[in-house]
């Protein structure tokens, strides 16, 4: 009957348009139609036509319907009678079919029997038949004698209306034919109808596969869904264009778990050939079939599957074609609308099924590689965030930041998702604000740039709502009042304007509300606002005036304010309007290339107002220059305004500060006056030269008299304190007029100063308060100035220039070591400020802390090292160390105090000292210089040389890593909100401030040559030093100070480098090819010959590079420096991790087993040396293969060896443990022992024989070295060492009842000895660990007992589960239990915690009787009058 299979097409079916034509034909059917001509109403008699009349049906021709005189279920029961009841029964059911065949045979007569009866009018019969009848062809289905007959007829009619498609009155025949199948009572061969349904399949066309398939449930009965499902199964494979009238009758069936999963199999593999309309369909069916048990396994790989962006490439390519005939728009809106179906059943799914959103997050958090990463991982992000079903909004906020912070998802996949699915994004944005929100928040830079991401594309990408709510929520973080939010989001906000300038004009009053929240901003942050708000008022294009006159009212009231700190915003204000107002316009604008005359007014107007609220006070005008001076740098002004800048500048600076030298110095002053540091001095006479001590000497008195007079604030007075940032100013001005030649100001590079002979330091104890004081600041003064003179001329390329910086430097060094010496004589002396944009009392602060450090000798050293050590931040460490060091060496050898005057760390004067700028650093490229000096004949007199001595490579490579350190390691995270006087770790950097992270990393990547090559000849200084003295460090004949700085040296430079590679930003894809180039300058010191390596190549060779300079570290310090600084190198290597480990902890092995001797040749000694040995200590521990024979190597043979020396004396093997330093070893082996436990895997009931030997073997070790330990306490019993004890007890107690137990009670019976064995010596540990809480009570220092409850309580666990480990293993007989006298360390008996039954008992009843080999535990660490108290435990730590 079927023809052969042939594949057919297949398009979309609207299933509710066709049930209404169906529903409108058989109205109209029921209502009856006016035929055309007369025909016969009545069909001519036969045995078909008579048999159905007796039932109660009458036939009709032409257009009228079919009638019923008879309920439905009557006329089936009639017509299965007569058939039954007929003579000729079987062989009338075969002519009843034949007369149904013929009559049909006609196409009007067969619709008439596929329409709905009607009923017959009142008058004609009965009226008892319901409103509405079925078909006649389904009435006759529903008599089960001629239903399998009656379906093959209509089967064989299906072909002659297979092709027609709808019909002139709207029917579709086909589908007319199976809606007769549906729903069908009972259907006798379902089988067969089956199998006919399939044939049907295989040869119809598309829109009729499509009926029938979607059919076949409502057909099907119970028992054919499965085969049925196979079937169909097979069919989505061959053809995928029948998928979504496949999935539509899959998803209805009844079908197996097993079934189910293997379809779902089947559609899985389609996902990625399946039509973009269908896809929605395909994921809703695949999401909708999953059960909990393979929710995980199906979610991971339909993400796998799922490429969103083929669906946008494939939507491109559908544009481009439909373009070309003029229909783009209709496919680009389906595509676009097929991806957010896509999404729709994903979030549907989501919300409704807790196991989808938890399978969506481990899929998205089991990804590990970048680039397996795709555009649905952040949508479904999203969608989890959005709809928060299951709590699924803070496991999104977990995973976006885990998998930013990792670099996994990366700006790159960010911004693909914003540019291809912004209308799906639009859908979520509260979710993106609040996802931005949280990550700006973030202490992690990484983090806090991928939500600056997320902002920047939300305000580009959205409508005017969604800017607006961008900019509000930023404002938001300004006024927050947290530093790194504030300093991010002004960022991201100045970053908008200088994009989408006219879209920010619109939004900018929610800006100017910042104005009010100004209190809580720092210097730099207030530059930034008022850069952003002047570039939204001044703006070329002038859409944002309306906010111009509110910015002058700001202005003026904090200029004309008397508090300092509101004086101090004005002029900054101020400063940044004037750069908007005057930068330089290009010449493609629309006003020209000069400045506007009106506009010129207006700066100049504002300059001058400035200047003469600022003349009334030193520190105002002070930073008035500094901050016109950033300006210059960091904007290019119009170059009237930049000329008018320039001539007041110079005019008067010379007026102020420079005099031309005479005979004789007139005035009086505090110390005889005299010209200094001439440089100059084979030029004839008649130079000039600083006014400096004159000028000091006239603002002493005006310092003092506070009320100044209307003439004297005419007068003008000329403060020394504005002679540095007015310098600077007049420098800068002169470098942007002349395009960075300084020719018109180069006397001032080697002109002298008035100041008086420094032999006046040697007798500073003799002078007055005042005159110290006076002499203290005329230093400050001094250097303050060269350092700027250092700035001014360090870029100048003249080989006679640079031989003048290089001098300069070594006069700041000499100065320096004077200084020193004077602030030690001059307690609380308050210095001049240097920098002025920060609160004076936060300069302030550091040295006042200092102030009293000479009184007693021995007292004041101690307590100066607690105070030094205090103060010792990030920034300061080197310095104070070396402070600390030297004042410890000074105790040692009180006999050299007298040759070694103490001095004072100048690292706490820190912000009193005028910032480097970052080019200075480039003096460390120059190497040795040299001029001849000619005589009057132009003969060569003589020769000068000059290079960086080693106190100069100190003073650079300090401020060097400072600025590292500040720049490169502060991530927002680091400058905590909550605490107060963190500010002042930015004085001093504000000049930095002004360049990016990736500039200074770049800057000092151009460096690392000549570092290398400085770190080499430091290399070669102390292997020169220790050929020469045979490897003795403290021979005679050493250069002490020349040996100290160049310690000094190789230690910052180590820093210098781990610093720059401990930079954060350096994981980031972004600078991969920046961390490579610094890497190349490593490796190109051991190879040059390789030109284009891999990054592990490149890390390798650094590597080995480094490991050479092992041999001639000066001290622990520095060797922990290069421990450090290949660990970080370590990290950057993905698959190597062996090498590095190995190496590292050999190297770190290796400096623990060196002797460390100072200069004088004494023992490195003290808190500091501590602290660096434990570091260097846990370094070698975790990155040795085994801890457990690491540490009981030191306990096993380093300690025995200490016990056995003399009292000074150190371990032979481990010659950095002494008495002195054990504290830091036990604490360290103990901390690591307990770590190393903890990281065991649990005993498992299917572990196979030889891995739970293997477990075993490693408890057994672990417990070993734990007894070897706490049996240390009975010979160093001093109360750090019990606290330690006390504390790393429990904790390892806590983890082998975790996981060791479990070992044991599934290892008892294969391994019975070992186990009793483990048992027995952990016994021994946990009754020592008894004796130390009875001891700690008898000494009752809080200290120890607080740790002895939580002790306590893990004891008596401990023998209550071994009780449980015996039960288990049915050996509960072997367990006895005693009490166990409370005795102290030293094993006595503690008589005042005897209780009445212990007296009675043995004194040995806590030991094993000899008859009991079974393993158990008689500790009895439960006695059973329970005297025990309870204390709650506190985790606090002692140190000595």
């Amino acid at each position: 009957m079927m023809g052969k299979k042939k594949r057919s097409s297949t398009s979309s079916v609207d299933e509710g348009l066709t049930s209404v034509n169906v529903r409108k034909s058989k109205k109209r059917k029921s209502t009856g139609r006016s035929s055309k001509s007369e025909v016969p109403d009545q069909v001519p008699d036969s045995v078909f036509v008579n048999m159905l009349r007796d039932s109660g049906v009458t036939l009709r021709l032409g257009n009228m319907s079919n009638e019923i005189a008879v309920d439905q279920v009557v006329f089936q029961k009639r017509l299965q009678q007569q058939l039954r009841k007929n003579p000729r029964y079987p062989n009338i059911i075969q002519d009843f079919i034949s007369g149904l065949e013929t009559h049909i045979e006609d196409p009007e007569r067969f619709k008439n029997c596929l329409l709905p009866c009607v009923p017959r009018s009142a008058g004609e019969g009965d009226a008892s038949s319901s409103s509405f009848q079925e078909s006649l062809m389904r009435l006759l289905l529903g008599v089960e004698m001629i239903q399998t007959l009656v379906i093959n007829t209509l089967f064989e009619k299906v072909p002659e209306f297979m092709f027609e498609g709808l019909g002139e009155d709207g029917l579709n025949i086909p589908r007319i034919i199976m809606n007769q199948l549906k729903w069908l009572d009972h259907v006798v061969d379902c089988k067969d109808l089956a199998s006919k349904l399939m044939q049907l399949v295989s040869v119809a066309p598309v829109e009729i596969q499509r009926d029938i398939i979607t059919s076949l449930p409502e057909i099907l009965e119970d028992s054919q869904h499965g085969d049925m499902a196979r079937e169909l199964n097979a069919l989505l494979q061959e053809n995928t264009r029948l998928t979504v009238p496949i999935l539509d009758a899959l998803s209805s069936l009844n079908l197996s778990s097993a079934l189910l999963a293997e379809v779902r199999r089947t559609v899985m593999a389609t996902v990625s050939a399946v039509q973009l309309e269908d896809l929605p369909i395909v994921v809703k069916f695949i999401l909708h079939s999953v059960s909990a048990s393979d929710a995980n396994e199906v979610v991971c790989d339909l993400r796998k599957k799922l490429e969103l962006e083929q669906c946008m490439l494939s939507l491109v390519l559908q544009a481009s074609q439909k373009s070309e005939k003029n229909k783009k728009t209709s496919g680009s809106c389906s595509s676009k609308d097929s991806v957010a179906l896509v999404l729709e059943v994903i979030k549907s799914a989501v919300r409704f099924q807790k196991t989808i959103s938890e399978a969506w997050l481990k899929a998205i958090e089991n990804v590990s590689d970048p680039e397996d990463h795709k555009v649905v991982d952040v949508l479904v992000l999203l969608i989890l965030h959005s709809t928060n079903a299951n709590q699924s909004r803070r496991g999104a906020e977990r995973v976006m930041k885990t998998k930013v912070r990792a670099g996994l998802i990366q700006e790159v996949l960010l911004n693909k998702t914003f540019k291809g699915y912004a209308q799906v994004m639009r859908g979520h944005f509260p979710s993106i604000l609040a996802l931005a929100q949280g990550l700006l928040r973030s202490p992690d830079f990484c983090v806090v740039s991928f939500g600056g991401h997320m902002y920047k594309h939300s305000f580009t990408a959205f409508d005017s709502y969604c800017q607006q709510e961008v900019v509000g929520s930023l404002v938001t973080h300004v006024c927050s009042g947290v530093s790194g939010e504030v300093d991010v989001a002004l960022e991201l906000l100045c970053e908008l304007v200088s994009q989408k300038p006219s879209e920010m004009t619109q939004y900018a009053v929610f800006v100017k509300g910042i104005l009010d929240y100004m209190d809580n901003l720092n210097p730099q942050q207030i530059r930034r606002l008022f850069y952003l708000l002047s570039s939204l008022a001044f703006g070329l294009d002038q859409h944002g005036s309306h906010i111009q006159d509110d910015m002058h009212i700001v202005i003026r009231k904090q200029l004309s304010s008397t508090v300092p700190k509101y004086k101090r915003i004005g002029i900054i204000g101020a400063v940044m309007m004037v750069g908007s107002m005057g930068s330089q316009r290009s010449k493609a604008d629309s006003q020209g290339a000069t400045l506007p005359k009106e506009i010129h007014r207006q700066v100049t107007a504002l300059l001058e107002l400035v200047r003469s609220c600022s003349d009334t006070s030193a520190e105002s005008a002070a930073l008035y220059y500094d901050e016109l001076s950033n300006l210059l740098q960091t904007c290019k002004l119009d170059p009237l305004v930049q000329e008018w800048i320039g001539k007041s500048a110079l005019e008067d600076f010379q007026e102020d500060f420079v005099v031309d030298l005479g005979p004789e110095i007139k005035g009086s002053f505090p110390f005889q006056a005299s010209v200094m540091y001439n440089l100059d001095e084979d030029e004839s006479q008649g130079g000039i030269a600083i006014n400096l001590m004159p000028l000091m000497a006239q603002d002493v008195p005006h310092r003092a008299d506070k009320c100044i007079t209307t003439s004297q604030r005419n007068a003008r007075h000329v403060s020394p304190l504005c002679l540095s940032p007015f310098f600077r100013l007049l420098r800068l001005c002169e470098e942007a007029q002349h395009q960075g030649d300084l020719e018109e100001i180069d006397a001032l590079l080697g002109c002298p100063l008035i100041l008086t002979d420094m032999e006046v330091v040697e007798k500073v104890e003799s002078l007055s308060k005042a005159e110290r004081e006076f002499l203290c600041s005329l230093l400050f003064y001094t250097i303050n100035w060269f350092r700027e003179v250092v700035n001014a001329f360090c870029k100048q390329k003249d080989p006679e220039m640079k031989m003048k910086v290089i001098t300069r430097l070594q006069n700041i060094t000499y100065l320096q070591t004077l200084l020193e010496t004077c602030l030690a004589a001059s307690p609380g002396y308050t210095p001049p400020l240097a920098n002025f944009d920060y609160e004076s009392t936060e300069v302030l602060s550091p040295p006042l802390s200092a102030a009293p450090a000479r009184k007693g000798k021995k007292e004041s050293t101690g307590k100066k090292r607690k105070a030094l050590a205090s103060k010792n931040s990030s920034g300061d460490s080197t310095q104070l160390e070396e402070a600390a060091e030297a004042e410890e060496s000074q105790q040692d050898h009180p006999e050299k105090e007298k040759d070694a005057k103490v001095g004072v760390s100048l690292s706490l004067y820190w912000p009193f000292f005028r910032e480097l700028d970052l080019e200075v650093l480039n003096v460390l490229l120059c190497g040795l210089l040299s001029r001849s000096v000619l005589d009057t004949e132009l003969h060569c007199k003589m020769r000068e040389e000059v290079q960086l001595g080693s106190a100069e490579l100190v003073f650079l490579l300090d401020d060097m890593w400072r600025k590292l350190d500040f720049s490169l390691t502060a991530a927002p995270g680091r400058k905590a909100p909550f605490l107060k006087g963190k500010s002042e770790k930015a004085v001093g950097f504000s000049h930095l401030q002004q360049k990016s992270s990736k500039d200074v990393a770049t800057f000092v990547i151009q460096l690392l040559p000549v570092l290398c090559i400085h770190l080499e000849n430091c290399h070669n200084y102390f292997q020169t030093l220790l050929n020469e003295k045979q490897g003795v460090v403290d021979a005679l004949g050493l250069d002490v100070k020349e040996h100290q700085n160049m310690s000094s040296v190789y230690k910052l430079l180590l820093q210098v480098l781990h610093t720059t590679f401990s930079w954060s930003a350096f994981s980031q894809l972004e600078q991969r090819a920046l961390l490579k180039s610094a890497l190349g300058v490593l490796a190109s010191r051991l190879k040059e010959e390789e030109t284009d390596q891999t990054l592990e190549q490149l890390i390798k060779h650094s590597f080995e590079y480094l490991l050479n300079f092992r041999s001639t570290l000066p001290s622990l310090s520095t060797a922990l420096c290069l421990t450090q600084l290949l660990t970080i190198l370590s990290r950057y290597e993905g698959s190597n991790h062996s090498f590095y480990r190995e190496h590292t902890a050999s190297l770190s092995r290796h400096f623990l087993c060196q002797e460390w001797v100072t200069v004088s040749g004494a023992k490195e000694r003290g808190n500091k040396h501590n602290e660096i040995l434990q570091t260097l200590l846990s370094i070698y521990l975790e990155h040795t293969d085994d801890v457990l024979k690491a540490v009981e190597e030191i306990a096993g043979e380093g300690i025995p060896e200490l016990m056995n020396a003399a009292k000074d004396a150190s371990s032979r093997s481990w010659p950095t443990l002494s008495r002195q330093t054990f504290l830091v070893y036990y604490k360290v082996m103990m901390a690591e022992l307990e770590k190393s436990v903890r990281k065991l895997p649990p005993g498992r009931q299917a572990d196979s024989r030889e891995v739970q030997s293997e477990k075993l073997l490693t408890w057994n070790l672990a417990v070993r070295d734990f007894h070897v330990l706490i049996n240390l306490v009975k010979v160093f019993d001093s109360r750090p060492v019990l606290t330690v004890c006390l504390k790393y007890g429990r904790l390892f107690l806590e983890s082998f009842l975790k996981l060791g137990m479990p070992l044991l009670d599934y290892s008892f019976k294969k391994h019975k000895e070992d186990v009793q064995s483990l048992l027995k010596t952990f016994q021994l540990s946990t009754r020592q660990l008894h004796h130390m809480c009875g001891h700690s009570k008898i000494r009752q220092d809080t200290s120890l007992t607080n740790h002895v409850p939580a002790l306590k309580k893990s004891l008596e666990q401990f023998v209550y589960r071994v009780k449980a480990m015996l039960t288990l293993n049915h050996c509960q007989d072997a367990f006895w239990l005693g009490n166990l006298k409370n005795r102290n360390l030293k094993g006595e008996e503690i008589l005042s915690q005897r209780s009445k039954e212990s007296e009675e008992e043995d004194e040995e009843s806590s030991q094993l009787p000899n008859g009991q080999n079974e393993d158990e535990e008689s500790d009895g660490e439960v006695t059973e009058n329970g005297h025990r108290d309870e204390e709650e435990e506190e985790d606090s730590e002692e140190s000595d």
